[in-house]
């Protein structure tokens, strides 16, 4: 029985500590404009696309301007791998920065850039001034987590290991 339990303590904490992230998260495979492009004007919308289907709920896309502003319209949108969001006419030459933040298909969320230049001017207006965001990962830290199993271990183990005592 003592056997059984030490097996079964060791198997547990090796479950434990020996799992590791998962690997297949979301990767970026395009975008629209693409990465780094020189563009006259821009595309009606702005998109990003990934490697596999996203889920629909929590998808953020916006595309700011060298001014400082929001020049995407309206809320993302996520068909399969691809979310997007409309754009109005681009104002001001320089870079554009494409944002996402999507909930890749294991639920992990996947957050990153894009640029693209815009190289006339544009006679568009922005939607709005965009406002400084806390782009800090909001999961669970694992390590409370792996403190327990360890210190339950540790007494399950000197539980176990302990020398009866003799009357």
């Amino acid at each position: 029985m003592k056997r059984l339990l030490i097996a079964i303590f060791v198997i547990a904490i090796g479950a434990l500590l020996g799992a590791g992230p998962a690997a297949a998260h979301s990767v970026v495979v395009s975008s629209e404009p693409p990465n780094g492009e020189r563009v006259e004007s821009g595309p009606d919308r702005a998109s990003v696309t990934f490697n596999e289907a996203l889920q629909e709920s929590f998808a953020a896309l916006t595309v700011t301007g060298p001014d400082g502003n929001l020049w995407s319209n309206g809320e993302p949108a996520v068909q399969g791998a691809t979310v997007s969001v409309g754009l109005g006419e681009l104002g001001p030459v320089g870079d554009y920065t494409v944002a996402y933040r999507v909930t890749s298909a294991d639920g992990h969320a996947v957050t990153g850039t894009r640029t693209f230049t815009l190289t006339q001017e544009g006679s568009g207006t922005p939607s709005a001034t965009t406002e400084a965001t806390d782009d800090s990962d909001d999961g669970l830290p694992i390590w409370p987590f792996v403190v327990v199993a360890v210190v339950l271990f540790a007494g399950g183990l000197a539980f176990v290991l302990r020398k009866p005592k003799n009357g």
